[in-house]
């Protein structure tokens, strides 16, 4: 039997059984991760190598454990083929990330998201079978600069070059209700909902105004939605 060290806890089968995520590779996007799931009430079994990191963890995840997740008996020893979804997170070593993931699709885990650094690297998650690739790093900067380029205050690019934007609006429809300002066939994007400043978001409709202090949600192409952001 592979040495495992646990802390949090010392079954994590019964991680497996609740509303849990298992989380290997416990980095920066790890660590975000695993901790972001049990902000909003997932149990989380933690993986890592490094035992610091695993010890700096214990008592903020309901299970870390310090153990070599490219062995097969060390993840049927931590039940995680129990788990139906598991977050390969490993970005500083390529050959554990496929070696681990390999491993989860053999024990058909049924979602497994995966990190890949790069394009290669991502390439190889998908020929393997990953439904769900991963590039943090990459996604970011693209978010980032489409915020950079306009006047967005947040992005979200839903797939097939279609995103949800939220912006200041632009002052040629502010005093305007929609049906008025005219946005979807002027602009080929749709104003969805609103929030005042100080306020709650709500649903627009044709009727609705728009106030200069006000935050737009915007849905559209991803091109028509950074040029109506770019709108003054």
């Amino acid at each position: 039997m592979a040495k495992l060290r646990m802390f949090s806890g010392s079954d994590a089968s019964s991680v497996a059984a609740a509303d849990s995520v298992a989380v290997i590779g416990l980095g920066r996007f790890g660590r975000a991760l695993a901790l972001e799931l049990m902000a909003n009430g997932t149990e989380v079994l933690g993986i890592d190598m490094d035992e610091s990191i695993v010890q700096e963890l214990n008592g903020q995840l309901t299970h870390v454990v310090s153990a070599d997740s490219t062995r097969e008996e060390v993840l049927q020893q931590l039940a995680v083929p129990e788990f139906d979804r598991v977050v390969v997170a490993i970005g500083s070593d390529i050959q554990a990330s496929i070696l681990t993931t390999s491993l989860l699709l053999r024990f058909n885990v049924a979602h497994v998201w995966a990190k890949a650094v790069s394009d290669a690297h991502g390439t190889i998650l998908e020929q393997l079978g990953v439904s769900h690739v991963i590039y943090p790093e990459k996604e970011m900067g693209r978010r980032v600069a489409h915020l950079v380029r306009g006047s967005m205050q947040d992005y979200l690019e839903i797939g097939d070059g279609f995103s949800l934007v939220t912006m200041a609006p632009p002052a040629g429809i502010v005093g305007k209700a929609l049906c008025e300002s005219r946005v979807r066939s002027t602009a080929g994007v749709t104003i969805t909902a609103v929030r005042p400043h100080n306020g709650t978001w709500t649903h627009t409709d044709e009727n609705t105004v728009i106030a200069a202090d006000d935050t737009i949600l915007v849905s559209g192409s991803t091109a028509k939605a950074e040029a109506f952001s770019l709108r003054r």
